[in-house]
């Protein structure tokens, strides 16, 4: 049997603010709980689709955002780690500090819920060693950060270094290239974590097979329906699908994304438009064969 899974990174619009460099972002400050939560929870249930949604520990501090995430473990989702506070440099800052941030974000969803995460994907999709190390030690069930994809990689390389010509300042780091030899498929974590070992179980964020393209959400909504349907039908021999969404691959140009809009083309695009994509893909997954889990259960069986 193949099996797929779908998570989604519930990054809050100040977090795309602070990659680009941009101010506040006190009008769209809660759009991601309040509007894209709801439909993607409704659009997943609809398709028959359990997820897995990564939470940053700071956000459910809003008695608001506790009360959703009770709701989506009601309603049979996945709850994972995303750190407490979302730095983006999280490898670049020494121990006690990733101490923090992971153990933070654990208590921050047992608080809020009664739940402890078994899972956890770091910011920016950049980990290392002594990251990996701070998990081991605080009993998480496994991880999905590792993103092999050249493509992505050097996009954020280009980003980052146009965003300093012109004098702004990212919050986004371009992390080890690394990450660029890690195993495509989900393995166990080694010394060093882009090797082959015997630790925690680790769930690579999907990318095409050959040219380690990146299959995330970003890529599917701009590739719109039918561009999706070509993307997905490259994984046709892939024996499992971690497909990584995010909370504003369900919001569109209407939800108060003016500020982003000059800055990342998906922000200009309809909510329609994006989840016509979305869905296409995973209707099209459906037919390939691969029956869909929540990320908990992927790595019980899959690692």
């Amino acid at each position: 049997m193949r099996l797929a899974a779908v998570s989604i990174d519930l990054d809050e619009i100040h977090h795309y603010h602070a990659i680009h460099g941009l101010g506040s972002a006190e009008r769209a400050a809660h759009l991601v709980y309040d509007r894209a939560v709801p439909r993607a929870a409704d659009w997943a249930e609809g398709l028959g689709v359990p997820l897995t949604f990564f939470t940053v520990g700071r956000d459910l501090e809003r008695p608001e955002n506790a009360e959703t995430a009770r709701a989506l473990l009601a309603r049979g989702h996945e709850l994972a780690n995303h750190s407490l506070s979302h730095y983006y440099d999280l490898t670049l800052r020494d121990r006690s500090e990733m101490e923090r941030e992971v153990l933070g974000g654990i208590d921050a969803i047992w608080h809020a819920t009664g739940t402890r995460p078994s899972g956890f994907r770091a910011p920016g999709y950049l980990v290392n060693d002594e990251l990996v190390r701070v998990l081991a030690t605080f009993g998480v069930g496994y991880d999905s950060s590792v993103f092999p994809s050249p493509a992505y990689y050097a996009a954020k390389a280009l980003k980052l270094f146009a965003l300093k010509l012109r004098g702004r300042t990212s919050r986004s780091v371009r992390g080890s290239s690394s990450m660029l030899l890690a195993p495509a498929r989900p393995y166990r974590l080694g010394a060093p974590y882009w090797k082959r070992g015997s630790g925690l179980p680790e769930l690579p964020i999907q990318v095409m097979p050959g040219t380690r393209l990146p299959y995330i959400g970003t890529s599917l909504v701009l590739a719109g329906p039918d561009g999706a349907r070509l993307m997905t039908r490259t994984l046709m021999l892939e024996p499992f699908v971690n497909l990584e969404l995010h909370g504003i691959d369900f919001l569109g140009a209407d939800d108060e994304l003016e500020a982003l809009a000059p800055h990342q083309p998906d922000a200009r695009l309809s909510r329609p438009a994006k989840v016509g994509a979305l869905t296409a893909a995973i209707e099209l997954l459906r037919k390939m064969g691969f029956s869909f889990l929540r990320l908990d259960e992927a790595a019980r069986v899959v690692s």
